[in-house]
């Protein structure tokens, strides 16, 4: 998305109540509950312009699962505080429909059953004992569907058998929309697709009109440094100096800036150990014969990969509306998974060269899996790549600094950050409103190695 409004930059040094670093959807987010829910004076700081990082790059996909095994959680913070965290998140949803009537927004969101495609037996188990907790936990989910000529279905132990249903292998690439028999299980979820850089730009354009006096937008606007005192912080661009009395980290990661703190030293080792991964991602336009879509294609994985939240990169089709310069409604099937780990995030640069190597797999991947790709050779009419910050834990971080509260964050893409990064922002407007926050998966102390 090209934003055709003005960027709009810091004219002097300025004083404010809160500063949010990022204007992506987190740091939109953040800031439309902030304005809303308090009396606060805000400024947002982006280094480029409003939702050109990662929010402006990305396939649109909206889901409220996390990127490691809902089991996995259960394991490391026990099964209330997991399926409190999971609840939290499942309210975005909510918050979303709340942002678009307030606001009277009119990006387009489509919200559908979908679905992620299964390969094999053991992978299915882990699905089905994720279920298991959350059917424990007293949250919702859906019952599987697994091919009734699925082989192994003998290893699946009975206390799982009422989490799904065996039908027909022909439901099962029906409702995953391939050809491909290669997959046993279709595991349902409620998914959603939209513009999330139109979605961003549209908010800020209602901030922008809705609370005048109170927010101050500052684009390419890179900060360089935050020094954190007791009471206040004062942040470094490379002209002007802005001094807020909180401050909100609202990006992938710690890419270009330094933070320093007056007395104790903050984690910096914490800092650091936030890790970044360029996605790919490609898209092209079809006739507006088919519903909106989201799914996922899992492989095959070693033990070993199983347990590892980032195992092998999934495969994953969305598929939404679309009206080009005539006017025509079409639609944008998105395809994206390849992803390329870089040491230093600092270096990652949006205009880098797009990976000849990515494009050529995920044309391999659509061909293979997706039941709709043109036979013919294909014109992709979109390429893009985005840098994901993927935290210690792979859970986003929303909440204080334990060694100095004047710093906040609500940051770490993880590779699904669209529903985190609104349901972020709320939770940051209710603790700089007063709220206490009980303790929380998403706590900054809680990120590990």
């Amino acid at each position: 998305m090209k934003s055709s409004r003005t960027a709009i930059q810091l004219a002097g040094n300025l004083e404010t109540d809160i500063a949010v670093v990022g204007a992506g959807i987190a740091g939109v987010s953040t800031a439309y509950f902030l304005l809303r829910d308090t009396d606060k004076r805000i400024i947002l700081l982006d280094a480029r312009k409003v939702a050109q990082g990662a929010t402006g790059h990305n396939a649109g996909q909206l889901v409220s699962y996390f990127e490691r095994p809902f089991s996995g959680l259960v394991e490391e913070f026990g099964l209330e505080m997991a399926a409190h965290g999971q609840q939290e998140v499942e309210s975005a949803w909510e918050l979303i429909d709340e942002m678009i009537k307030e606001a009277n927004l009119k990006t387009p969101l489509s919200i559908f059953k979908g679905y992620a495609g299964c390969t094999d037996i053991l992978q299915l188990i882990g699905f089905l004992q994720n279920n298991l907790y959350r059917e424990q936990a007293g949250l919702h989910f859906e019952k599987t569907y697994i091919a009734e000529d699925a082989k192994g279905l003998d290893k699946i132990p009975e206390r799982y058998q009422h989490l799904y249903t065996l039908v027909p292998r022909e439901h099962i690439l029906s409702v995953l929309e391939t050809d491909n028999d290669y997959f046993l299980a279709a595991l349902p979820t409620r998914k959603g697709c939209m513009n999330s850089a139109l979605f961003t730009e549209e908010v800020v354009a209602y901030l922008l009109a809705r609370y005048p006096s109170r927010l101050t937008l500052a684009e390419h606007s890179p900060v360089r440094r935050i020094h954190l005192h007791p009471t206040y912080g004062v942040l470094d661009t490379d002209s002007y100096t802005v001094t807020a009395s909180r401050v909100v980290l609202c990006t992938n990661g710690f890419e270009n800036f330094t933070i320093t703190n007056d007395g104790q030293e903050l984690d910096t080792k914490f800092h650091h150990l936030v890790r970044g991964s360029v996605g790919y991602m490609a898209g092209y336009l079809e006739q507006s014969t088919h519903h909106p879509m989201a799914v996922s294609y899992l492989p095959e994985m070693s033990s070993r990969e199983r347990d590892i939240y980032f195992g092998k990169p999934y495969f994953y089709v969305t598929r939404r509306p679309f009206i080009n310069e005539e006017g025509q409604a079409l639609n944008l099937v998105c395809a994206g998974g390849p992803e390329e780990l870089v040491e230093d995030s600092s270096h990652y640069s949006r205009t880098q060269p797009y990976s000849q190597t990515a494009l050529e797999e995920i044309d391999r991947l659509l061909r293979q899996n997706y039941r709709h790709m043109p036979k013919d050779k294909l014109t992709y009419m979109f390429f893009w790549h985005g840098l994901l910050g993927y935290t210690p834990n792979g859970i986003r971080v929303i909440g204080p600094e334990p060694i100095n509260p004047v710093l906040l964050y609500n940051l770490g893409c993880n590779g699904v950050g669209l529903l985190p990064s609104i349901y972020g922002g709320k939770k940051i407007a209710l603790i700089l409103n007063g709220a206490k926050p009980e303790k929380s998966i998403f706590d900054p102390g809680n990120q590990k190695e």
